[in-house]
């Protein structure tokens, strides 16, 4: 399931995209079938190994248009292997609430996006999340997971002193804060609890699906209790 809206980034076939973190790599691969050339970057070395085993797997069939090309790299968000302006479109989505130095990879975001570009950053949303920490300090305590819970007008603020301005957001996934909050309440560790098992399926109902039984009222409650904050930034001019 997406968190950014594709059609708010702008993308165009032909453009060349960044997706900075891009884990399992589900806007990546929106992105290729969009007919872009699309560099997936993460630091973890099966996920890329994941991610180009399905980009090869879509090329085969025939997923991918004439022209369109997918390229796993491995990179730190810190010091980005490109030139500046490198990229028309840029995402990092769920990425900068895991970085210590998160002013550092906000800078290289500005620097490899071209002026002109626009950039989609996404991050857990303040509220929803706040509830995740409260109800289960583990949740936000393992190695690799989220430093920072960001209010909206700092991280807003941030990207601005990086030089970039929000041309647009939304908040996404409002069924997936309450699925969290179960999983903080009966313990992280205990996926097969039946409640959490039960949740599960509706959310992956939702994702293959998108019955309006579970698409009305995400759209509903995303105003409210949506789990991400999405955010479409340019240069400030």
């Amino acid at each position: 399931m997406l968190t950014v809206r594709f059609a708010e980034l702008g993308l165009v076939p032909g453009e060349r995209l960044l997706d900075l973190g891009c884990g399992g790599g589900r806007h990546a691969f929106e992105a290729l079938r969009r007919g872009a050339e699309v560099i997936a970057l993460d630091a973890d070395r099966l996920e890329l190994k994941r991610v180009a085993a399905m980009m090869a797997a879509m090329l085969e069939e025939g997923e991918v248009p004439e022209g369109a090309v997918g390229l796993p790299l491995r990179a730190t968000a810190l010091e980005l292997p490109f030139e500046d302006a490198s990229f028309d479109r840029v995402i990092a989505a769920e990425v900068l609430e895991h970085i210590p130095e998160d002013g550092r990879a906000m800078a290289e975001l500005a620097r490899v996006l071209r002026p002109g570009g626009r950039m989609s950053v996404t991050v857990p949303r303040y509220g929803p999340e706040l509830v995740s920490w409260a109800i289960c300090p583990p949740y936000h305590e393992t190695e690799g997971g989220h430093v920072r819970i960001y209010r909206r007008s700092q991280l807003e603020g941030r990207l601005g002193r990086a030089g970039l301005r929000v041309v647009g957001s939304h908040h996404a996934h409002a069924l997936h804060s309450p699925y969290w909050w179960l999983r903080c309440l009966v313990g992280l560790d205990k996926e097969q609890h039946p409640a959490v098992r039960a949740y599960h399926r509706l959310l992956v109902h939702d994702i293959v699906h998108a019955s309006p039984l579970t698409r009305f009222p995400d759209r509903v409650l995303n105003p409210f209790i949506g789990k991400s904050l999405v955010l479409y930034l340019e240069h400030a001019r």
